[in-house]
């Protein structure tokens, strides 16, 4: 008898087309059988060990979390119900350009003190690994060799592949250390990465030249891997940045996924459709091009990544150094108020827009919620003295919410046809941005019930079955027989995003089950103890 059967479900199968109510049957992780209720008339039903009366519910494939920043905290929170309880059964990490593999022991300790902002400073991580394949494998073994919360896809990270072979400088990268990234870049695809990531406004990866990248993403186009940017500007050279990805990636042969994919600033206000030109006309002309988004305004990042790219060359301790130094202080300030820095995406920055979520070290907990501006005018100082101040106070540590976006913009693009959901969610600090805990259930609850910008099936689509198409993942994102059993069921009438500005972990509401490999790891709403996710590897 098999393991599981789904009763009255009312199937939304991630392809798009209307849902059906069945019976769905899952044994050994996977969909062995589906039951149309038509079908069914006068048959004998499924049976199975165990039933989930799935009545008024909507059964979906898992959702996949295209832009995600869980690179350890899927090895330090067995939980991990930030994610398994929005349904997502899929995430994919290595993003931004940054993450720990492959690295030797120095540039490990760099990467670290880097995006502490993003993943905390690892010190309760055993980083027994070094390549991507031996990370792909500690992420396999998860929690005493049983496994994570959910699954895992990795990007190989452009900037951390160039402070391995190049270091921290902005130069050219030599032919031999050219070569060795080349390699390293083949060496992870051959270990299971799914593709390359860059955040081409931080650093290193910024010091790369468009012909560089073009050769990396050769490498991975031989693979039949993506290369998915955070590309070199979101705000006064959006649309520059993104013909810029799309000339580089048609130029190497390599399919594209842009990142976060916003406009974001004043100066980028109501412009979306020319965005969305762009990629039409790209798409039309024969590329490959996917995106994700996040169903919110505002963006979310690191304090230090604000500051200019000059600024922050020779990595943290050299970035400590400047901000020490009242010259080169004032200098950066210049830059940073006056001529718009490149961390800032070209605009001078506006100090009332930039809120503190998180800090490393708990002595500073007053700045947590507060914008620049405000703890500024409480201290009775210039807002860029308490930034400067926050800076070296922690030691780069601090995460903020950048109040940038536009909603007509956030609409209009997530309409589109390539369109994916990501959460690009920093689970560290006292109050994360919301859509870390909330994303999913916000696209089916605000965007397509309360809203009608998607259609539920559509938006299911988006969630699924268009990143597993991205992520080349034959057997999952769709509701078929024989494809891997990660599917969630939630209620379409009270789904909905528990976390908000104020009360950022709070789980959401509407989703009673989620199942990874056919294991329920949200059961009656409640997290269980299964940790059934394992690394997805790349196939050929």
């Amino acid at each position: 008898m098999e393991e599981l059967v789904i009763r009255d479900a009312d199937v939304v199968d991630g392809s798009g087309g209307p849902s059906y109510r069945a019976d769905v049957v899952v044994d050994g992780g996977r969909i062995v059988s589906i039951v149309q209720e038509a079908a069914a008339a006068g048959c004998q039903r499924p049976e199975a060990r165990r039933e989930v009366d799935a009545e008024g519910l909507v059964l979906s494939p898992g959702f996949i979390d295209m832009h995600a920043h869980s690179d350890l905290a899927l090895l330090r929170d067995p939980d991990h119900s930030a994610k398994a309880a929005q349904g997502v059964t899929l995430e994919v990490i290595g993003q931004d350009g940054l993450s720990y593999a492959p690295v030797d022991d120095r540039t490990l300790a760099e990467v670290r003190r880097a995006i502490t902002g993003w993943n905390g400073s690892g010190d309760d991580i055993d980083f027994d690994w070094r390549t991507v394949g031996e990370y792909l494998d500690r992420l396999d073994r998860g929690f005493e060799g049983r496994g994570i919360a959910v699954n895992a896809a990795y990007l190989i990270p452009q900037g951390t592949v160039r402070a391995l072979a190049v270091g921290w400088e902005d130069r050219e990268a030599k032919p031999d250390e050219l070569d060795r990234m080349r390699r390293l870049v083949a060496e992870g695809m051959e270990q299971g990465a799914v593709g390359l990531s860059s955040g081409l406004t931080y650093t290193p990866g910024m010091y790369a030249k468009d012909a560089e990248l073009t050769e990396l993403c050769r490498v991975v186009a031989s693979y039949g891997g993506y290369y998915c940017p955070h590309h070199r500007s979101y705000g006064a050279g959006a649309l520059a940045a993104y013909e810029e990805m799309v000339a580089l990636t048609r130029e190497a042969g390599c399919s594209l996924h842009l990142a976060h994919a916003t406009m974001n600033f004043g100066v980028n206000k109501g412009r979306a459709p020319e965005l969305l030109s762009l990629l039409d006309k790209a798409l039309t002309d024969g590329a490959d091009i996917s995106l994700d988004t996040y169903p919110y305004t505002p963006g979310c990042t690191t304090l230090v990544a604000m500051l200019p790219s000059w600024a922050s060359e020779g990595g943290p301790e050299a970035v400590l150094a400047r901000l020490s130094d009242e010259e080169t202080a004032e200098r950066i300030r210049h830059h940073m108020e006056v001529i718009g820095a490149d961390g800032c995406h070209g605009v001078p920055i506006e100090w009332d827009t930039i809120e503190i979520s998180g800090v490393s070290d708990p002595a500073l907990g007053e700045f947590v919620g507060r914008t620049v501006q405000r703890s500024a005018d409480v201290r009775g100082e210039a807002p860029w003295v308490t930034a400067r101040h926050l800076l070296l106070a922690d030691r780069l540590g601090s995460t903020i919410l950048q109040h940038v976006g536009h909603e007509e913009n956030v609409r209009e693009i997530m309409r589109h046809r390539v369109h994916t959901g990501g959460s690009d969610g920093i689970l560290q600090g006292t109050k994360p941005h919301p859509r870390a805990y909330g994303t999913f259930p916000h696209y089916l609850g605000h965007y397509v019930r309360e809203l009608g910008i998607l259609s539920l099936e559509e938006c299911v689509a988006h969630l699924t079955s268009r990143p597993a198409a991205r992520l080349r993942l034959p057997d999952r994102g769709l509701v078929r027989e024989g494809h891997r059993a990660d599917l969630v069921l939630f209620d379409p009438e009270t789904v909905a995003a528990g976390s908000t500005f104020e009360e950022p972990r709070t789980l959401p509401t509407g989703i009673p089950y989620v199942l990874v490999d056919g294991r329920l790891v949200i059961e009656d709403g409640r997290r269980t103890d299964v940790l059934a996710g394992r690394a997805i590897r790349r196939t050929a």
